[in-house]
């Protein structure tokens, strides 16, 4: 008892970090550093020498392939028991899960653009400003100044690509291969462009997307007006090259996407493996196209999700092979997981987005919204069949690639880097976590804190009664749908939760969060259409028209702003 009132007296009294030049974590990880630091760092001694006769027997340090696909909820693959309630399968995610981890508590961002910036950063996207979902015309996105998982494995010999959706803003800055990668093909945006078309608005699929199919309005006076003309749905691009607009804006063009990111995921494994150079690739498929026609349907539940997987599962099998055939499977990481939960709230109609175990789903900071299906594969280094409990957060993956690269002294000190180094958690398995601990954020706005078993909502807490204590509490265990707030049992937490925020908020204060960058939407394209180039120019006129600058216009904060596409709120 002494000792661990020494301790907690020391969490709160430590200057954070620790150590100058090493990576600046959240103040929580200190608090558990002081408890089992001398642990850690007996098992990394351990975990080094593994990873040693690895880089000894092929050569080069490992390759890393990270599959990330949209809003599905736990359970949902690799689970086939599950899956036949259900009506659909993934024998190839299923066996991937069963041939390595099956996560059981992976947390993620709430939504699509989050969870994605927060991988490539290592850090929750709050810190700088990519904490809600964007739409064309955006004029913003990814700051460069943010150190992606792709320039921190660059700087260590990896050759670097991404295909897939990649939602990170439309300016060109935030162009994946102007932030890190080698080569790349990606869509700015999400799969609402799959609707951006006039067979979509024909259907009222959208409404006025494309007003050349209607009659003549004699009251409309602005043109393009409300319609984002000039968007582009899909960019490819080298390191160091200007961008270019990859086959258009059709449903045909966003039919064709996700089979050309899985021809060129292929072949950059290929190439590399043939160059004996270590990789990192990034596969973020589109998954569903909201036009797309299932006739016959692939799937005894006919759902829209379900027809959709097995062309995610059927890439799974052919990448599982091609790792086998060329070789190099063992010196492999193969990490494929979901971006958030579900869309529940509102969702088409057949699209069979079901919550499951978990309450809630994409924007929401429940369980349902962020805790999401995620596998790792790695053949004789992780050990098969193996079901972790622990707690891992999608920004750990950033740390933990660069510690496998060899390239963590590449990631930046001057900031907080919220992912964890989880090697142990991979190489060792189940209990060999780093983190017990997640802040959950709606948007911009702390959501949620879980801390092992238990949750604290800081948002929607319910009537707070005349003491000032809400009944805000839950355990996961016994409530994983969180529908039963505890106030007695668990109020002991109350002084606890507060601190970790305390803690959490002064490691803010000490490193400030940023906002994300903006500009114009669609520069820096090598053949870009006179409509996108014209983007630029609508604003420089109308701007010169009135008393502001374009940079005043472009920075202006619209309050609010930050709450479209967050279901949480």
């Amino acid at each position: 008892m002494m000792r661990a009132t020494t301790l907690l007296l020391m969490s709160m009294l430590l200057p954070l970090p620790a150590l100058a030049d090493d990576v600046v974590h959240d103040a929580e990880y200190y608090v558990l550093k002081l408890q089992h630091g001398e642990k850690w760092k007996q098992e990394d001694q351990e975990l080094e020498q593994k990873l040693q006769q690895l880089r000894q027997k092929y050569g080069q340090p490992p390759n890393i392939v990270y599959l990330l696909w949209d809003d599905t909820a736990f359970g949902a693959v690799g689970f086939p028991a599950l899956q036949k309630n259900f009506g659909y399968t993934t024998p190839n995610i299923n066996k991937l899960a069963a041939e390595g981890i099956n996560f059981t508590r992976m947390y993620s961002e709430p939504s699509c653009t989050p969870t994605r910036a927060a991988f490539l950063t290592g850090r929750h996207p709050v810190r700088h400003g990519m904490g809600v979902v964007g739409m064309p015309h955006e004029f913003s996105g990814m700051r460069e100044e943010e150190v992606t998982i792709a320039e921190v494995l660059s700087k260590n010999g990896y050759a670097t690509a991404f295909f897939g959706k990649a939602h990170l803003g439309d300016i060109e800055e935030s162009y994946l291969h102007n932030q890190g990668f080698d080569e790349a093909l990606f869509t700015p945006m999400n799969q609402i462009t799959s609707l951006y078309n006039p067979q979509a608005n024909a259907v009222n699929a959208v409404l006025g997307f494309a007003p050349e199919i209607y009659p003549p309005d004699p009251y409309r006076l602005d043109t393009p007006g409300l319609i984002p003309e000039g968007w582009v749905m899909n960019i490819e691009g080298k390191k160091g090259e200007q961008g270019k607009e990859w086959c258009g804006t059709s449903n045909e063009c966003f039919a064709k996407f996700d089979p050309e990111a899985e021809r060129r995921t292929i072949d950059f494994i290929r190439r590399n493996a043939e160059a004996k150079k270590p990789f990192f690739v990034a596969y973020w498929p589109n998954f569903l196209n909201f036009l797309a026609v299932y006739n016959p349907k692939n799937s005894v539940a006919g759902l829209m999700v379900a027809d959709a997987f097995p062309a995610v599962d059927d890439f799974v099998g052919q990448l599982m092979e091609e790792l086998k055939t060329l070789g190099i499977a063992e010196n492999t990481l193969f990490i494929a997981m979901a971006d958030n939960g579900p869309m529940v709230h509102s969702p088409p109609t057949g699209w069979g987005m079901l919550p499951m175990l978990y309450r809630g789903g994409k924007g929401d900071f429940t369980e349902g919204g962020v805790r999401v299906p995620a596998f790792a594969w790695w053949p004789g280094m992780i050990e098969q069949g193996q079901t972790v409990g622990d707690i891992i957060h999608v920004t750990d993956l950033y740390t933990t690639f660069a510690r496998l690269g060899g390239a963590k002294d590449n990631i930046p000190t001057d900031r907080v880097v919220d992912g964890l180094d989880q090697t142990a958690l991979l190489l060792k398995g189940d209990t060999h976590s780093r983190r017990d601990y997640v802040f959950i954020y709606a948007g911009h706005e702390l959501g949620a804190t879980v801390k092992g078993r238990y949750k604290r909502h800081w948002i929607g807490a319910g009537d707070v009664a005349a003491s000032g204590m809400p009944e805000a509490y839950f355990d996961l265990y016994m409530d994983p749908r969180e529908e039963n707030p505890q106030l007695t049992p668990l109020i002991h937490t109350q002084g606890q939760f507060n601190r970790m925020v305390a803690r959490h908020e002064l490691m803010k204060k000490k490193y400030p969060d940023v906002p994300n960058a903006k500009g114009i939407p669609y520069t820096g394209l090598a053949n870009a259409r006179p409509e996108t180039k014209a983007i630029a120019e609508r604003v420089k006129q109308v701007t010169e028209e009135l008393p502001f600058s374009v940079e005043s216009y472009l920075e202006f904060y619209l309050p609010g702003s930050d709450k479209v596409g967050d279901w949480g709120h």
